[in-house]
């Protein structure tokens, strides 16, 4: 068994996760079930070459290159305006699909706007565009308190999506990240978190009908759902239910990936998000060779990987 390289499961497993999903985004459930996707594919939607990554991984890997240095909400917001303005972290040099709420927070940004004020806080505003890019922010705060933790992980999604639906689901997909890098089974990561995010929730006096929405995850058990009760849209709630559905009903990184793509309609992100938990549970070492030759920026994203390890690493 190979040390655990925790920046090297995340970046790679949103990003083989994303790319897979990027030849069929917006195609349901129907159709792609008459050629399931069963590889890393080109071409399709965006007619771009196998293992381009979109949006979701060029964010995250933002949000990631911000890490590698004092943590600051406006480092990571010049970032996503980098990208949006000048291509930085593209796959191939250019942006070729952004969500609308990201991009007027974006434009926000730009003006000179707080970046923890720049994101929407309308109720329509809870696309999944920020529950997309923030896993990486699991390597700066798995040490601190619950409170701390919830605090710095709702300034990040505040970047582009302020409504507290986006930061609840920020925050339950990072601590079920959390407890998964603690060696936690992934069943009784599920369990404890139906008590520590309710708890925590609950004695911050957020809205109780804002934390009924999660009740599939917080009091029931979604892993005995069927495939025709999960959801794959864009909505936050429906790509973070989906992730935790595929995660625990496969068993390793290849079966889940390839599970909540072919949920179809959101597919990049779908897979983004559960790539990057499968990422973080069965390791790096388990994600196919011929996925992880094909991804864009390979080498670079290695670099970035032992760059935030780096910088991490000399924190402690």
């Amino acid at each position: 068994m190979t040390e655990k390289n925790i920046y090297k499961d995340i970046l790679f497993g949103v990003a083989i996760g994303d790319a897979l999903g990027v030849p069929v985004e917006f195609m349901n459930r129907q159709k792609i079930a008459q050629n399931p996707v069963t590889d890393m594919i080109g071409f399709g939607t965006y007619n771009l070459p196998a293992g381009t990554f979109s949006d979701d991984s060029s964010l995250a890997f933002c949000l990631a290159e911000a890490l590698t240095e004092e943590f600051s909400l406006q480092k990571i917001g010049n970032n996503f305006v980098e990208w949006l303005n000048n291509n930085f972290w593209t796959p191939r040099g250019n942006v070729f699909d952004v969500g609308i709420a990201t991009s007027q927070a974006i434009r926000q940004l730009q003006k000179g706007c707080n970046p923890e004020l720049a994101g929407g806080r309308d109720v329509s505003d809870n696309g999944n565009g920020s529950l997309m890019r923030i896993l990486p922010l699991l390597v700066y705060i798995k040490d601190k308190e619950l409170s701390d933790r919830y605090q710095i992980i709702k300034q990040v999604s505040s970047i582009t999506h302020g409504h507290i639906r986006s930061v609840i689901a920020c925050f339950y997909y990072l601590e079920f990240a959390r407890q998964i890098v603690k060696g936690i089974d992934k069943f009784q990561v599920y369990k404890n978190l139906q008590t520590d995010i309710s708890d925590h929730l609950n004695s911050n006096s957020i809205n109780i009908n804002e934390i009924k929405l999660f009740d599939r995850l917080l009091n029931g058990n979604i892993y005995e759902l069927t495939e025709k009760e999960i959801f794959s849209s864009g909505y936050v709630l429906h790509t973070l239910e989906a992730s935790i559905w595929c995660l625990l009903t496969t068993d390793n990184y290849k079966a889940a990936t390839l599970k909540a793509v072919n949920l179809g309609e959101d597919t990049d992100t779908t897979g983004a998000v559960t790539g990057g938990l499968a990422g973080l549970l069965y390791g790096f070492d388990t994600i196919p060779k011929s996925w992880l030759q094909q991804i864009a920026r390979k080498h670079d994203i290695e670099d970035l990987a032992d760059r935030l390890g780096e910088f991490v690493g000399s924190q402690h």
